[in-house]
């Protein structure tokens, strides 16, 4: 019983705080968000004692939200801006939307008063369709201007009025077409491309995959990296991977001695005391312990060492002015490393971690050619991150 008590207290403080929440949207202006708060409430047993509250907000709000929508709409014709035209067709939408929310609930009864609320709806139909054909017929007629000009800013516009219309009224005549040269039109195309500034060949397949952007994943809704020009294509910006340096250091065979001991467990013996006598246990059984000797190992460790640093820098070129935008500097180190080791004594002495190194042997150095290339994977990762902190154009 206690249980449901504080249940029911529960529930009724809840009822009271949505209760105040709808009232304060419905004081201060947000009639839409009281009449979905009233609306929700009222879901279940509408016509209860406890849900009178939420009928008479709804009834205010309902009235309010309409008179100011036709008051705005009202207003946005006067003043004949046809950029209006979207707002008062989203404003009819609203006053059906909001129409068909209250419409299930109805009738609503108001208790104390012995009468229905009162919800006056109206056919908006006619209103909405008028409204869609000017918008449509602006957003067209707006976008094709938009498109007849030489500004970028005004063909990415056009590009998003025309996505709208399109789904504003599907198929509308040449919409589908426009919209690809709106895309086309307003992209900044980059040619990308490298230069070999140091006195070294740099390895074809790596200037490959340093121009293969399709693994970037770089390429924006604006924005298009091609590394072969594509006929056609007027090209707004350049972006040169300039290599500027590479240094490789000589062929490295590093040799070292050492010794390990340690003590490893070699059987079990039996214990004895100070005087040699064997230690018994209890039943006369002679007491067993580890028998621990010292072993030792003498490595000879043989370490191959070769390293290339490869040091670049990459331009943002304006093609429009011919001018360079800005600079980035561009580093990559790749070293070659190879352990093997030889040793004479007992292996037991050295942790069974190096023990791997006993089982290799010397290898071929790699060519300068594969040094250089096997800095590629690091030099895409950072110009992939100079390219993505640093567009050509802030929007």
């Amino acid at each position: 019983m206690k249980k449901i008590t504080l249940l029911l207290a529960f529930l009724l403080a809840l009822s009271s705080c949505a209760k105040r929440e709808t009232r304060n949207m419905l004081t201060s202006g947000d009639y839409d968000g009281a009449i979905i708060n009233a609306v929700n409430g009222l879901q279940g047993n509408k016509n209860t004692k406890g849900k009178q509250d939420y009928v008479y907000m709804l009834e205010e709000a309902f009235a309010k939200a309409g008179e100011r929508d036709l008051r705005n709409i009202a207003t946005w014709f006067k003043d004949a801006n046809p950029r209006n035209l979207e707002q008062i067709y989203d404003t009819y939408i609203n006053l059906n939307k909001r129409q068909e929310m209250i419409r299930p609930l109805l009738p609503l009864k108001l208790l104390k008063e012995g009468r229905d609320a009162k919800f006056p709806f109206s056919d908006y139909s006619d209103q909405i369709v008028s409204s869609k054909n000017a918008l449509a017929k602006y957003l067209y007629d707006n976008s094709k201007a938009l498109l007849a000009t030489k500004d970028k800013m005004s063909f990415r516009r056009a590009y998003d009025d025309l996505v709208y219309l399109n789904q504003l009224s599907p198929n509308f005549k040449d919409v589908s077409q426009l919209i690809e040269t709106a895309k086309f039109k307003g992209t900044d195309f980059v040619n990308v491309y490298t230069k070999n500034e140091t006195n070294m060949v740099i390895p074809v397949r790596l200037q490959d995959d340093l121009l293969d952007f399709s693994t970037y994943g770089l390429n924006d809704k604006w924005t298009v990296y091609h590394s072969n020009k594509v006929k056609g294509i007027d090209y707004d910006y350049g972006m040169i991977v300039n290599f500027r340096q590479i240094n490789i250091s000589p062929e490295q065979v590093k040799e070292k001695e050492f010794q390990k001991e340690k003590q490893i467990k070699d059987g079990v013996k039996n214990l004895v005391d100070a005087n040699g006598n064997v230690v018994k246990d209890s039943l006369g059984n002679p007491i067993k312990v580890d028998n621990l000797k010292t072993v030792s190992i003498s490595i000879y460790e043989f370490a191959q060492f070769k390293a290339c640093q490869v040091t670049a820098k990459v331009d943002y070129i304006d093609f429009k002015s011919n001018q360079l935008i800005d600079t980035f500097p561009l580093a990559s180190e790749f070293t070659f490393n190879h352990i093997y080791s030889r040793y004479k004594g007992d292996k037991r002495a050295c942790e069974q971690d190096y023990y791997p190194n006993f089982d290799r042997r010397a290898v071929p150095f790699p060519s300068n050619e594969q040094m250089v290339y096997d800095t590629g994977e690091d030099l895409k990762g950072k110009l992939k991150t100079i390219i993505s902190r640093n567009k050509f154009r802030k929007i």
